[in-house]
């Protein structure tokens, strides 16, 4: 399953695997497997790696108070509490949660994985400085029932995102440069009550798996950093003309 969530306001989608895009095969036995019963050493399960990447460059406006006003500067925004904010896109979170200086823990929507629930949680790091900023995810699980968290075991995630700003042949620019990994095994995730054919499954071939998620991947990546870029600097303005008001 491949999650993502948009950094506009409160829009969001998801790809998933579902039932009725797995082929179906006809083996000569079926049997049933309960999830507790199942581990990755017993499957044999493969690691399949997919990977995602996009780089993006857009011209950065630049804010006056006046001759005599103070510069509202990217930077200034990136290390506020808003400009934080706006890189967490809280306004699109279930909540947020934060670990310790730097560091936050962010509950997006539940989503519906066939019969269950579960809330991804996220554990992000984000690093401004006057130069650049970096968001690492850290960590990336989902919280629900036992059978739902079981699969954390079987699923790792990490993403960054650097962003540098600057000005080159007197434009200034921003720059956003997204890194996603994923890594998963080959097999399908045995759900309780669910009546599955076990050879092909473990016989598929991890190419099978990273062309086409790698793909779907990249895919989401090349619409995600636009809408990021686009909403940053959406809030980026709407922080400078909260400071403007300021002004005595």
């Amino acid at each position: 399953m491949i999650y993502a969530r948009t950094f506009g306001r409160g829009q969001g989608w998801f790809t998933s695997l579902s039932s009725s895009s797995i082929p179906t095969f006809s083996p000569r036995r079926k049997i049933e497997i309960k999830v507790s019963e199942v581990t990755s050493s017993d499957s044999n399960a493969k690691k399949a790696n997919l990977y995602a990447a996009k780089k993006e460059r857009v011209k950065l406006p630049t804010y006056s108070g006046g001759l005599q006003g103070p510069g509202y500067h990217f930077s200034d925004f990136i290390r506020h509490p808003s400009g934080i904010e706006a890189m967490l896109n809280t306004r699109a979170l279930e909540s947020c949660e934060c670990l310790d200086a730097n560091t936050y823990r962010c509950a997006l929507p539940k989503l519906q994985l066939l019969k269950f629930e579960a809330v991804p949680l996220l554990d992000l790091r984000v690093t401004p400085t006057n130069k650049d900023c970096v968001v690492e995810m850290l960590s990336c699980k989902f919280e629900g029932s036992e059978v739902v968290e079981r699969q954390n075991d079987h699923f790792s995630a990490f993403m960054i995102n650097h962003m540098t700003w600057g000005v080159d042949d007197a434009e200034s620019f921003l720059e956003v440069d997204v890194k996603l990994n994923i890594t998963l095994e080959v097999v399908l995730i045995l759900m309780k009550d669910i009546l599955i054919y076990t050879r092909p499954f473990t016989m598929l071939p991890k190419a099978a798996v990273e062309r086409p998620g790698t793909l779907m991947m990249q895919a989401l990546v090349d619409q995600l950093v636009p809408l990021l870029i686009q909403q940053l600097l959406q809030d980026y303005e709407e922080w400078v003309q909260e400071q403007m008001k300021n002004i005595p």
